[in-house]
């Protein structure tokens, strides 16, 4: 905890500096939801149409962007009912908190929404079923455990207390909005909670309670006879039948075409024989993909060692363009998914030239640099954080506090793989011999090299080159590239200048390996 605490402190700080300015007035975003028009009615002469729209695998931003798309196609088609097919081990609180805010706030206005069980609703899943109008399971199916839990650690205490608080509200809401048993719905969330199925005699119907709620009138209720269903140290996960039993499941059937059958006798309407199925496209499934946080480390880590192998390598070749592409997908993809907006992408366009102007442009490394590793890093945390443009990217909650820090541990294994791979690459890429122009060798101490080529600082090389020297250009300098100077052939870069074959060349500044030259006019 105190950890964690540590790193939001330093954020704050290079968040304050980079992102505060562009805190603004607040934009259409910010605006009250218009009203949305009433749901259509369900018409008993009319055939009514159903489609059906998937929802398998990792809940999250990607998905919740996939749902949106697909129901606003169902309805343009004139769907009246939607079935979203479940089987989903979970996924981002977040994420499944977007999607049952749609569900339940605006999509049940304009069609009516059903839960398909296919296989499992688990977690984020049954929070996503328990938002639609009504569940129907298949057979053998499970559904329930929804207890919050986080990367890398335990939620023990207060911090387990606010995010399950926050979770049970999600639940009680859709119970109050969709007539399902919320004292079972919370226990799906929180093993304190000890919940009693007791008859009520009036209606004849069983209803259940938390210990705390216990009816006390036994003219009402059948209070001696009362059943334990949910202990206190269990969180509460329901096969098929006993979510049917509990009124969780409207119906327990053996296929789809049941399912519609059970939603046309009991609403005494009648469907069309075609039924749609919407499935997410290639490119949702791809961006989906590359947003986990194994690909996004894999993405940093390459893109890293690009720079680094094109920085210790003359000329540009493979490994720029290597990192450039991994830049670009990771960008990219931030941006579909709904995390970057165009403020943060400009950000790290900024940082990106910026770190460019300050390798090619500017000899040395000074306060160009600094800034350009600054935006870069701003823009790309500014990345985790879904919000509007106008808005600073800060976590407001603690689920997104904890979906930033997960977030934040795929960059550091990215940034750790980089570390260990710059290592072996320096140390042993330039002994192979098909890869060795990849990246060039400096000279050891005291190593004499041939008077043809060295990259090693003139002096202890052996080679007697001083800054004022002159030199003609060997190989192109677009700005880095060769020149000779005397029986020597080194390596140089220019103050940003495209220099050709033949150009005459004037030393300015000599840092190290580094030669800074310029045209001699």
């Amino acid at each position: 905890m105190e950890s964690k605490k540590q790193i939001r402190y330093i954020l704050i700080v290079v968040f304050a500096v980079v992102f505060c300015p562009l805190s603004g007035p607040a934009t259409a975003a910010d605006a009250p939801d218009t009203p949305t028009a009433k749901a259509p009615q369900p018409s008993q002469n009319a055939k009514n149409m159903v489609v059906v729209i998937p929802c398998e695998g990792m809940i999250d931003d990607g998905l919740h962007q996939s749902i949106l798309r697909r129901s606003e196609e169902a309805i343009a088609m004139g769907a009246t009912y939607i079935i979203f097919e479940i089987d989903t081990y979970g996924g981002l609180v977040k994420a499944a908190d977007d999607i049952s805010t749609y569900l339940i706030l605006e999509l049940s206005k304009n069609v009516h929404t059903v839960a398909y069980v296919k296989k499992k609703a688990l977690s984020a899943g049954a929070m996503i079923s328990v938002s639609c109008k009504d569940i129907i399971m298949l057979s053998n199916t499970t559904i329930g455990d929804c207890a919050p839990i986080t990367m890398g650690g335990t939620l023990e205490g207060v911090e387990r207390e606010k995010a399950e608080s926050f979770v049970r509200a999600i639940f009680s809401r859709a119970a109050e909005a969709n007539d399902y048993p919320e004292a079972l719905l919370k226990a799906m969330v929180s093993r304190q909670l000890e919940i009693f199925r007791v008859k009520n005699l009036k209606s004849d119907k069983y209803e259940f309670f938390e210990t705390k709620d216990l009816p006390k009138d036994p003219n009402r209720y059948d209070i001696k006879n009362k059943e334990l269903v949910v202990k206190d140290d269990e969180i509460l996960t329901l096969t098929a039948s006993k979510a049917h039993e509990y009124g969780i499941a409207r119906a327990v059937v053996d296929n789809r075409e049941e399912a519609i059958a059970f939603l046309a006798k009991r609403d005494g309407i009648t469907f069309a024989d075609h039924v749609p199925i919407l499935k997410t496209l290639w490119s949702e499934q791809l961006v989906r993909w590359i947003n986990s946080p194994a690909v996004m480390a894999v993405l940093v880590m390459l893109a890293m060692l690009g720079v680094y192998i094109e920085l210790n390598s003359p000329g540009l070749g493979l490994p720029g363009l290597v990192a450039l592409i991994c830049i670009v997908i990771i960008i990219g993809s931030k941006y579909l998914g709904g995390m970057a907006n165009w403020v943060e992408v400009a950000i790290f366009i900024i940082g990106i030239i910026l770190l460019g102007v300050e390798v090619f442009v500017i000899p040395g490394f000074g306060i160009t640099g600094f800034l350009g590793i600054v935006f870069i890093f701003a823009g790309l945390f500014g990345m985790l954080i879904r919000n509007p443009p106008g808005d600073v990217p800060w976590p407001k909650t603690e689920f997104a506090w904890d979906l930033f820090l997960d977030g934040l541990v795929g960059l550091s294994f990215g940034f750790v793989g980089f570390l260990c791979l710059a290592y072996l690459f320096t140390r042993y890429l330039p002994k192979m011999y098909f890869l060795r122009g990849l990246m060039l060798r400096p000279a050891a101490a005291g190593e004499q090299l041939p008077p043809s080529i060295t990259t090693a600082a003139p002096r202890s090389a052996g080679i007697n080159i001083n800054v004022g020297d002159t030199g003609e250009v060997v190989s192109p300098l677009r700005p880095a590239g060769q020149a000779r100077f005397a029986q020597a052939t080194v390596d140089v870069v220019t103050v940003g200048e495209f220099l050709e074959n033949g150009t005459k060349v004037k030393i300015i500044q000599i840092h190290g390996n580094r030669i800074v030259v310029r045209e001699a006019k």
